[in-house]
């Protein structure tokens, strides 16, 4: 498998297959809300279009990073997300770089949104498409967010190498700008276990698929079995 590895302003053209990947938080907020049992996560262009869509839809859950705000229910923090009932929702998300990332990329044959808590599920469902090229987006820090890379590097690996180790990934991401900033407090809208349930590995086990519709971007999961006779590693 081609693989490449690009910030969102690298993006010249749209890839047939992306894989954006925003580890701390977006994506892990997702796979969480997923999890919590929400149906759709419609990925907005900007912080009125989420409001916009929450005032014409009042009963779908509106979360954005940084601290609480008025019309948003919640923020971009998986630590916090996890205690919500998100049962048949449709969650509005607004991030400050993953969901940039996605609708960056929106024109692609194939999207997917991932983090380490699904890398095993999207490298199988790469692997599952026999896909040739694909385009790791690197969403935070410009394209040099290193929790980031090491989590598009390890799904790259993983398709072409089932038994690659994750543990210099996840040590790499553990000690990234971000998750010092999250753990230091630098940034508002976070729970102290944030950082921790960014780094586990493999916690769910469906990957996560952004298409058109309607004009927005929705994100779903989508289960990926695992090969007959095979236990997920």
């Amino acid at each position: 498998m081609d693989a490449r590895f690009l910030g969102i302003t690298d993006l010249t053209e749209a890839p047939s297959v992306a894989v954006v990947i925003d580890v701390m938080r977006a994506f892990t907020v997702a796979a969480w809300a997923f999890a919590q049992g929400a149906e759709k996560i419609v990925l907005a262009e900007s912080l009125d279009e989420a409001l916009a869509l929450k005032a014409h839809h009042p009963d779908w859950v509106a979360l954005k990073d940084g601290p609480p705000a008025p019309g948003f229910d919640t923020v971009n923090s998986p630590g916090l997300l996890r205690s919500l009932d998100l049962g048949g929702r449709t969650v509005v998300q607004k991030t400050t770089a993953g969901t940039v990332g996605a609708l960056a990329v929106k024109e692609a044959s194939l999207v997917l949104c991932a983090g380490f808590v699904v890398a095993e599920a999207t490298a199988r469902l790469l692997r599952t498409r026999e896909c040739t090229s694909v385009t790791f987006v690197v969403t935070g820090e410009e394209g040099h967010a290193d929790e980031d890379l090491a989590c598009a590097q390890y799904i790259a690996r993983r398709v072409t190498e089932a038994g690659t180790d994750a543990a210099g990934f996840l040590r790499r991401a553990g000690v990234s700008r971000a998750a010092k900033e999250l753990a230091e407090g630098v940034r508002q809208g976070v729970h102290p276990d944030d950082v921790a349930l960014c780094l586990e590995l493999d916690r769910f086990p469906f990957a996560m698929v952004a298409t058109s519709e309607d004009s927005l971007m929705v994100l779903r999961p989508c289960a990926v079995p695992s090969p007959a006779g095979q236990a997920s590693a």
